[in-house]
């Protein structure tokens, strides 16, 4: 099983030191989260800069993960906003480009995925009318991913349009090419299925997986051994169907003590294994 570490929880270390400490503690990959302070992807010289990241992946032997859910990458003013639900068409249209550059990058990193969610519709807004412009700006994603040769994976999210598992199957009913970015935790949050048993059950739709602690009911990303997670059989699962795709950890409000959480997480993960396999 190979295992990466997202960058959203190393937010106060530059990049280049965030993947320094991740390859040191011996992931197989990296979760780039893409933000202002982490290969800005709206900045001249993305190009230059994603080829030189590119060229440091490969000699740490490192795969890739594209994140988009930066907070105020694309409006200082409004966390995650422009959406693919947003009323407006140029807030849509940014969106679709801000998706549209993060597959160029995983083209160039060579990523696994290219993971991304809906948004939540804004008061007042028809949530009949936000499914259709939902479809129209994921299929020009998967469009722009399917020329580039990357996987595009949509990721059920607490709160958004697309929010349960069931949510997706639906869009991908009419997108049939929509691949899975599966977050174990969400299933707690959202209650509606065991993780592990989400995992069996979604085995062929998979592109990427995310893994973390969390309590029933309440989505906050938590180190192993503080929530209700069980994390060995969600581990289990993903060998039982041969998932040999990075499992990426995302703990995003652990950024204030990246040093000792980036390696404390694998070392937890790699125990798990350890004492199945004893």
């Amino acid at each position: 099983m190979r295992f990466a570490y997202n960058t959203n929880g190393a937010a106060n270390h530059r990049l280049s030191d965030a993947i320094a400490l991740i390859a040191v503690a011996g992931y197989d990959g990296v979760a780039l989260t893409l933000d202002h302070h982490h290969l800005d992807p709206l900045e001249d010289g993305w190009v230059q800069r994603t080829e030189a990241l590119a060229r440091d992946l490969h000699a740490r032997s490192l795969g890739c993960v594209i994140e988009t859910g930066a907070r105020f990458l694309l409006d200082p003013r409004r966390k995650h906003e422009p959406t693919l639900l947003t009323p407006h068409a140029e807030g849509r249209a940014r969106r679709v480009a801000f998706l549209q550059r993060a597959v160029d990058i995983g083209q160039i990193l060579g990523a696994e995925a290219v993971s991304f969610w809906a948004g939540v519709p804004l008061p007042g807004v028809d949530r009949g009318e936000a499914a259709e412009w939902l479809v129209e700006g994921v299929e020009q994603v998967l469009d722009h991913a399917a020329r580039r040769g990357v996987t595009a994976a949509l990721e059920p999210e607490p709160g958004m349009l697309v929010e349960t598992l069931d949510d997706w199957s639906l869009l991908q009913a009419r997108l049939p090419q929509l691949k899975l970015a599966l977050d174990l935790g969400h299933c707690l949050v959202t209650q509606e299925r065991e993780p592990a048993a989400a995992v069996g059950e979604f085995a062929a739709q998979l592109g990427t997986v995310a893994i973390e602690d969390m309590r029933r009911g309440d989505h906050t990303h938590l180190p192993f051994g503080e929530g209700d997670m069980d994390i060995p059989a969600c581990l289990d699962a993903l060998e039982a169907i041969g998932f040999a795709r990075l499992v990426c950890v995302e703990l995003s409000r652990e950024s204030h003590r990246a040093d000792r959480m980036i390696p404390q997480s694998l070392d937890w993960l790699l125990r798990c294994r350890e004492e199945r396999t004893a």
